[in-house]
Formats: structure tokens, C-alpha cells, sequence
């Protein structure tokens, strides 16, 4: 565990200052540049994972920027392991403030391909694994507490993900079950937000085949790729005081990818210069 300093690039010192949160999937990518951003703006923070090495780096590196930061591995798929990555927050911090639930991955395979197994296996990560997460809170932490945060991060776009149709159908039963818990738990004053990621610049896009990694930014109207601090900030505000009106929404982050499907601009559209034209509007 560290204390070394380090202030968030647009949020006010200390605005998590009070907060103790829980990042799964922290090691790297998006649940990575979330814990740096969240111990930035002052909260206690565990990261959390399969893989104690990646973990520990990942403290490491946090904790030369940022403020408190310590790690427990554990497999999010299996209750057991929820309880016990739960627990030891609590006996370490005495308190849940703020879950984001950022574990997940899938396979690049079309549909047809996919099988059982393969359904099965994204499935129990990105769904079963959020759950056992989410209710797991509940009970130990926000039920009691009367109040806290949980982050889920789903996928966008959301008009179907060709070549991870697995995954585009978890990430939306992720979206249901955020409206569905944010209801049934809004009376103990839980609130619970998710956020549909779209292609970000992480050292996860490395195992995509190259011809993937190529259109991504392509298939972006912002014609570029999102950095993992913009990912970071959205949930920091997610977690802050505001977040609470949020609850029950999915916020979208994705350049417009979830408005167009393909390259930009599309074959025909621009002109020569590669800018889509303006129509000309008479006046009066």
C-alpha cells in the first residue's frame, strides 16, 4: 500500500476523498487507468484480478502518481471468490463505497462459430461475474451501510457486434440488469450506472488480428481511438456526487461509433478533400 500524491487533470483535489472503491479487471487497460484516476481524486482504492503479478505492477506503478492503492486476487466468476475479495476490502478499509465492475473480455469469432463452451465461458465473465459482484456489495457492504456505487462497464456500440455476438448479448443483459438493480436497490440509496466503452488505445487491442486493429479507428466518426484517462474520468464522475443521478442509465462513450456502423466518411459521401460537404442554406 502507498500514499504517494498525484491531483486528477480536471477533477477538484479530494473529490473522492472520503470514498473507498473496488476496481475488478484493475491490472490493466480501462480498470488500470480507472484506479489511477480514482486514488487521483483521493479515494482508497483495491484493485482486483486473477493474476497476482499483474496486480501488484499495477500498484506499483499507481502508487508513483496516484494515492492509496492495494490489491487481492480473485476469480469474479465464482461467488466464493467475490465474498472473500468483498471481505478483505472490508477488513482492510472498513467500508465499501464504490464497486466498478470492469472485469471482462471476449473472442473475436463469427457467431455461427461459436460454441457452447465459448457462450458459456463470456457469459459467466462478463454477466455471472458482474452479479456475483454487484449482489455480493449489496449484502455485505451497501445493504447495511444504506447507500453506495456500482460501475458496471459494458460494450457499445449497440446496434450489434459482428465477430462478438457473445459478447454484444452479455454486455446488453449487463445494461438490463443495471436498470433492473438500480430500481430494487434505490431505496436503500444504491446507485447503480453503467458505462457502454467504446475502442479504446489499451495493450488489450494487441491480440485482435491486425486487419481489426486497422479499421478500428476507421469505423470511429471522431476518426480516432479513445484514451483510457477520458474512460477513467467518466467513471471517476460516475463514482463523485453527481453520479447519483445517473442511476439506472448507461452513458455511452464511444466517439459516435454507437451513430455509424463502418468506415467514416462513407464511400460517396465526402468530397475531394476527404470532408463531408455542407449543404448550402439559402437565407430568408
Amino acid at each position: 500500500m502507498s500514499c504517494a500524491e498525484g491531483p486528477s487533470e480536471i477533477f477538484t483535489p479530494g473529490l473522492l476523498s472520503d470514498r473507498v472503491a473496488l476496481v475488478t479487471g484493475g491490472g490493466t487497460g480501462l480498470g488500470r487507468a480507472t484506479a489511477l484516476e480514482l486514488a487521483r481524486c483521493g479515494a482508497k482504492v483495491t484493485i482486483a484480478g486473477r493474476r497476482a503479478e499483474v496486480l501488484e505492477r499495477a500498484v506499483l506503478e499507481i502508487a508513483q502518481t496516484a494515492g492509496e492503492i492495494d490489491w487481492v486476487a480473485g476469480d469474479v466468476r465464482e461467488r466464493g471468490d467475490a465474498e472473500r475479495l468483498l471481505g478483505t476490502v472490508l477488513q482492510r478499509r472498513g467500508r465499501l463505497d464504490v464497486l466498478v465492475n470492469n472485469a471482462g473480455g471476449q473472442f473475436f469469432s463469427p457467431a455461427e462459430l461459436i460454441a457452447t463452451k465459448g457462450w458459456r465461458a463470456v457469459w459467466r465473465l462478463n454477466v455471472q461475474g458482474m452479479l456475483n459482484m454487484a449482489e455480493t456489495a449489496f449484502e455485505l457492504a451497501f445493504g447495511p451501510a444504506g447507500g453506495g456505487s456500482i460501475v458496471n462497464v459494458t460494450l457499445s456500440p449497440h446496434h450489434g457486434m459482428p465477430g462478438m455476438a457473445h459478447s454484444g448479448s452479455a454486455r446488453a443483459t449487463v445494461e438490463a440488469l443495471t436498470r433492473e438493480l438500480a430500481q430494487r436497490w434505490a431505496r436503500p440509496g444504491v446507485v447503480v450506472a453503467a458505462v457502454a466503452a467504446g475502442t479504446f488505445d489499451t495493450e488489450v487491442m494487441v491480440k485482435y488480428p491486425a486487419s481489426v486493429r486497422a479499421g478500428m479507428s476507421r469505423s470511429v466518426p471522431l476518426q480516432r481511438l479513445g484514451s483510457v484517462a477520458e474512460h477513467a474520468w467518466l467513471v471517476a464522475l460516475l463514482a463523485s456526487p453527481l453520479g447519483r443521478c445517473f442511476s439506472g442509465s448507461t452513458v455511452t462513450l464511444d466517439g459516435a461509433r454507437d451513430n455509424w456502423f463502418g468506415p467514416w466518411p462513407p464511400p460517396g459521401l465526402a468530397d475531394e478533400s476527404g470532408d463531408v460537404p455542407v449543404e448550402e442554406r439559402r437565407e430568408g
